[in-house]
Parts: structure tokens; C-alpha cells; sequence
């Protein structure tokens, strides 16, 4: 197995990783500007107000996204493990 086998198989497992994580990272992101800029406008500030919407958009984005999240986690297994004679004979 030589550098560049494990660089790239290195590589694919750090895509797959942001890959997997985009959705619920986007969404965090997303429900939390909004309940920023709710709370800066309202001049709301609670600490519950912030944290509950973005567990519930999460959850939801979790839902939504799971299926394709575990579709594309055994894809990349099931590549790694085909590849893993070549790159242990090579």
C-alpha cells in the first residue's frame, strides 16, 4: 500500500464525513440566524429560545436525511472493502 492509497482513501472518508454532516450543520445554521435575528429584533434573550428550534430542525433534518446518509455510508463501505485487496496487494 503506497502514500497515495492512503491519501486517497483518506480523502474519501473526509468527503464522505462534510458530506454527511452538511445537512444538519446547514440547518443549525440556518434556524440559528433566523432565531438571532428574531431575538435581536424582538429583543427576546433566552437561552431555551435559540437552543429548542435548532434540536427540532436537526431532528427534522435528521429524518429527512437519514436514509440517504446511510445509503451513502455503506456505498463508501462497501467501495473501501472492494478496493481492499488492491490496496493491500499493491
Amino acid at each position: 500500500m503506497d502514500t497515495s492509497a492512503v491519501l486517497n482513501v483518506g480523502l474519501d472518508a473526509l468527503i464522505l464525513a462534510a458530506k454527511l454532516a452538511a445537512p444538519m450543520l446547514i440547518t443549525a445554521l440556518v434556524v440559528g440566524f433566523a432565531v438571532s435575528l428574531f431575538q435581536s429584533v424582538t429583543q427576546i434573550q433566552e437561552a431555551t429560545l435559540s437552543f429548542v428550534p435548532k434540536a427540532i430542525a436537526v431532528g427534522i433534518a435528521l429524518l429527512v436525511c437519514g436514509h440517504w446518509m446511510i445509503q451513502e455510508a455503506i456505498t463508501f463501505t462497501q467501495g473501501l472493502f472492494d478496493t481492499l485487496p488492491s490496496l493491500l496487494a499493491g
